[in-house]
């Protein structure tokens, strides 16, 4: 299938490993022209020799660098056809156990930045007439599990999604979130529970996912790629589960 995504300039931030290098690859292999932007200067170079793709090293948790980071990849590739709001992380443990100030650096750069960032890219987005952007959210975002900081931020990027889907849906720009369940790659959390426990992992996707296995990033990436395409153009405010079934959500 033609996605017709040859030549549109995206934008992933958290692209240097994951669900969002996962991301990257979908849109370059589509024919887009990827930029990704992270904190970590080394694993960007690492990604741009991979991958070729333009890098930016920018703390997207921070106003300043924020506006610095459209204005730099505006000059970079002239517009801005695709922003992916996907960096992220999980903060604290219950909440009785996470101090508020968690709970502020949760909401700030897993919901503040997204919606900073989707502000910035859409004014350029209107002026071109046309654009999407895509937040990266959680399943727990819609139901309780996991860490109730990451599900605040996630829960408060959805109504966002379907909010600002609303307001700028005029201007041709498509706003919709992936929701992705449990999805394997081999950070340190996945590496340390598998260290206690080498049957980990499929216990775990026994125990919670109809499909009997962990989500592979790149079927994140598809899902990416397929909203970002004109072949989801009447998706607008959605926010997708991509789960193996793991959500128990009838919606």
């Amino acid at each position: 299938m033609d996605l017709q995504l040859q030549g549109k300039k995206v934008l992933v931030t958290g692209g240097t490993k994951g669900i969002g290098k996962a991301i990257a690859e979908a849109f370059l292999k589509e024919g887009a022209k990827v930029g990704i932007v992270a904190r970590n200067k080394l694993e960007l170079e690492a990604v741009k020799k991979e991958l070729g793709v333009k890098i930016y090293t920018k703390d997207i948790a921070n106003n300043q660098q924020r506006e610095q980071l459209i204005s730099d990849f505006i000059n970079d590739f002239n517009t801005i056809d695709v922003l992916v709001n996907n960096a992220g992380a999980s903060y604290g443990k219950s909440i009785l156990e996470t101090p508020p100030n968690l709970f502020n650096e949760a909401m700030n750069l897993n919901f503040i930045a997204a919606v900073h960032l989707s502000q910035l890219a859409s004014q350029h987005m209107i002026a071109e007439g046309s654009g999407v952007i895509i937040n990266i959210s959680s399943i727990y975002g819609k139901e309780s599990g996991g860490v109730p900081a990451y599900n605040a931020s996630k829960s408060a990027l959805n109504s966002f999604t379907k909010s600002f889907s609303s307001e700028v849906i005029k201007h041709n720009i498509r706003v919709n979130g992936i929701a992705p369940g449990a999805i394997f790659h081999p950070n340190k959390e996945w590496k340390r529970r598998i260290k206690n426990d080498p049957h980990f992992l499929d216990n775990y996707a026994q125990a919670n996912i109809p499909a009997g296995r962990l989500g592979k990033p790149e079927e994140i990436g598809n899902t990416a790629v397929f909203l970002a395409s004109n072949k989801a153009s009447w998706i607008v405010g959605s926010t997708i589960s991509v789960d193996g079934g793991q959500s128990r959500l009838n919606y």
